[in-house]
């Protein structure tokens, strides 16, 4: 039996680029006790000289089974991303430590309204959240906040606006360009956004917050500022290369 704290083997089945600088990849996992949505795992490349590096990236996939989706946005100078999003092919293998962390995660059991907000490739967590959301046919309402520079940056785009239903809907925020028919001007997450394109506090969702340090830390203060108690927002910010 194999627990978080061992690196298992995973061979690389697929890739797919789906931004200038990110992919989505599909690993075989022999060995994987399967994980929740929201959690991630490290992942360690080993060169040929023996050196190692180790980053963690959040999981897309969720549940039982062998096969676990990432996505990773490359980052200049990385030592992991680079290789991740330009190099890697099927039949590569790399080591996955994990699942990792149970603060961050939502189940079919919760029945509290959700606010995701994410920025960037934050959406990668959240995806997974929303996706077990439509798997297990919850009615809890769920609303997403994305903010991207662009549609062209937005990892998952499409399949984020397909999970439109009465209970699941998606507000976006561009930062630098804005498509036609865009319903709000180009900026930055700000005050009216909240009050704009969340769940109100005062229905008192749960709300979970993924992305770069300083997009987190303003999203939470916003929401903090909107009324949201800060034992209903969960946040997790990420960096790494």
């Amino acid at each position: 039996m194999t627990g978080a704290q061992d690196w298992l083997v995973g061979t690389i089945a697929e890739t797919r680029r789906v931004t200038p600088h990110g992919s989505v990849l599909g690993i075989d996992l022999p060995g994987w006790p399967g994980n929740l949505p929201g959690q991630h795992v490290d992942v360690r490349l080993t060169a040929e000289d023996g050196y190692q590096a180790t980053r963690s990236y959040s999981l897309a996939s969720s549940g039982p089974g062998s096969r676990v989706e990432l996505a990773v946005d490359e980052v200049v100078d990385g030592e992991v991303s680079p290789y991740l999003v330009q190099e890697a092919r099927p039949g590569d293998q790399l080591e996955i430590r994990g699942p990792i962390g149970r603060y961050f995660v939502w189940t079919p059991d919760v029945t509290d309204p959700i606010q995701l907000v994410a920025g960037g490739s934050g959406i990668v967590p959240l995806l997974a959240i929303a996706r077990a959301h439509a798997q297990s046919g919850s009615t809890a309402p769920m609303r997403l906040l994305y903010s991207v520079r662009s549609r062209g940056n937005a990892l998952y785009a499409d399949e984020v606006d397909a999970d439109g239903t009465s209970s699941f809907r998606t507000d976006w925020v561009y930062t630098r360009t804005a498509p036609p028919g865009a319903s709000r001007p180009v900026g930055r997450i700000d005050a009216a956004t909240v009050a704009a394109s969340t769940i109100p506090a005062a229905e008192r969702p749960l709300v979970f917050v993924c992305g770069p340090t300083r997009f987190v830390e303003t999203a939470a203060d916003l929401l903090l500022a909107a009324g949201h108690a800060p034992d209903r927002v969960r946040t997790e910010r990420f960096g790494g290369a």
